[in-house]
């Protein structure tokens, strides 16, 4: 079975990354543009995920309620993601049809009209999903400590933005932002599935080619200063469950401790997802899972590793116990922490965590959505050699380096503890 992979710049700068998949009569085209919301200032935060939205309200030539119907009525289905370093548009559609996905993403790069009455009804959209975000524990808590551990660094704020920016964000603040980086020197096309790579990349071509080259958008330099000393907090709010967050500093998917750091993840909580789009797999053999949740300290603990451009986070959540407090959770956490740091773990430990972390990464890159996925997502933080050697790097990883990553990053001095606690409990306890 070949896998063709070719890729290519236009004379416009967008870069195309075609990879012929003949497994099934499918095709996923994928346009990711540089930006999220780490490109964000205070006053307009938000502003990519509303410009997501926007590209939703169709253009002169594919008005808004056309557009759904088209690509349902061809059997495609299609989405969008904003995150904090890029956003994304999808349409996986049968093998014949995909023309209709590469028109309309050529159109509204360059044509959404961004009229004021669908700014308005968004404006309502969007504050009714932060509102909805906030009877959520769990959002509550994160947002808190990423505040927290991101002071200076634009990673500061959620994506969805802050509800005081979200009312008073202009029409002009969404179109400005459109204009300045959806640009195609700015973005990469990522198709993958059943085409012929030269007819693709002539339609490439004939489409996006045309359209002009923006200014090289300029990017907030604000690095985050070390943290000097642990720092923990406190968020009351609805329910009855505590929850605890652990954030340590974690590295760029481009450092390359960020692989034996994977591997940590996976032996201490099971691999995290680095693709939003397959399950998880069972964390029962892990050793949090074994230490917290077997000893009834916690309902559940999640470990999350995420590839981003910037130095960012890693969290551990735990689901308290009922019956426990969250201090008792927070000492067996870090009992199992220090064990790691100190003690050599078993090289057998080490290979099954490299074999579960290979197992959740392969079993996320099978179907076309997901190679059309990758091959796009490698390239906002590196490029498709990272995607390409990712196993070959995890399987390189020794019980040294293990140990290793978790005392140069796993310090008390640069975490950040977070605690949610519930009022329909406070009064009991």
């Amino acid at each position: 079975m070949t896998h063709t992979l070719i890729q290519t710049t236009l004379s416009n700068g967008l870069k195309v990354l075609l990879k012929e998949v003949h497994t099934a009569p499918i095709i996923s085209s994928w346009l990711w543009y540089r930006v999220g919301s780490r490109d964000e200032i205070q006053g307009r935060t938000g502003v990519s995920h509303w410009v997501e939205h926007m590209q939703f309200k169709g253009t002169d030539q594919f008005p808004a309620n056309i557009l759904d119907k088209a690509i349902s009525r061809e059997g495609g289905t299609w989405n969008a993601f904003t995150y904090m370093d890029w956003t994304a548009y999808f349409e996986t559609m049968p093998a014949d049809k995909i023309d209709l996905a590469l028109r309309l993403e050529a159109d509204r790069m360059q044509n959404s009209r961004f009229l004021p009455e669908e700014v308005a009804s968004e404006r309502t959209v969007i504050i009714s999903e932060r509102e909805g975000s906030e009877n959520e524990p769990l959002f509550l808590l994160g947002e808190a400590v990423q505040q927290t551990a991101f002071r200076i660094h634009p990673y500061h704020h959620e994506v969805i933005g802050d509800m005081a920016d979200l009312r008073t964000i202009t029409r002009d603040d969404l179109y400005n932002h459109y204009r300045t980086f959806y640009v195609p020197n700015n973005a990469v096309m990522a198709v993958a599935g059943d085409f012929d790579t030269q007819s693709m990349l002539g339609r490439i071509r004939e489409l996006f080619e045309r359209i002009p080259a923006g200014r090289e958008p300029a990017r907030l330099a604000r690095p985050e200063p070390a943290q000097q000393g642990e720092v923990r907090l406190a968020v009351e709010g609805p329910g009855s469950t505590s929850y605890v967050q652990v954030c340590y500093r974690f590295p760029p998917a481009s450092h390359p401790d960020f692989f034996p750091l994977a591997v940590l993840d996976s032996l201490l909580a099971g691999p995290s997802n680095l693709n939003m789009f397959s399950g998880g797999i069972s964390n029962k053999t892990s050793r949090l899972y074994r230490a917290l949740v077997d000893k009834e300290y916690v309902v559940s603990v999640h470990g999350g590793a995420q590839a981003t451009i910037e130095p960012f986070m890693y969290t551990i959540t735990m689901t308290i116990h009922p019956r426990r407090k969250p201090e008792e959770a927070l000492a067996a956490l870090d009992r199992e922490i220090q064990r790691v740091k100190e003690e050599k773990v078993t090289k057998e430990e080490i290979t099954r965590a490299i074999k579960q972390a290979r197992a959740l990464f392969a079993y996320g890159s099978e179907n076309i959505t997901n190679q059309g996925f990758w091959l796009g997502y490698a390239e906002m933080f590196a490029d498709y050699n990272w995607f390409e050697t990712y196993l070959e790097k995890l399987s390189a990883v020794t019980v040294k380096d293990v140990q290793r990553v978790a005392n140069e990053y796993f310090k008390l001095q640069s975490r950040v503890v977070g605690t949610y606690i519930p009022l329909d409990r406070k009064g009991s306890s």
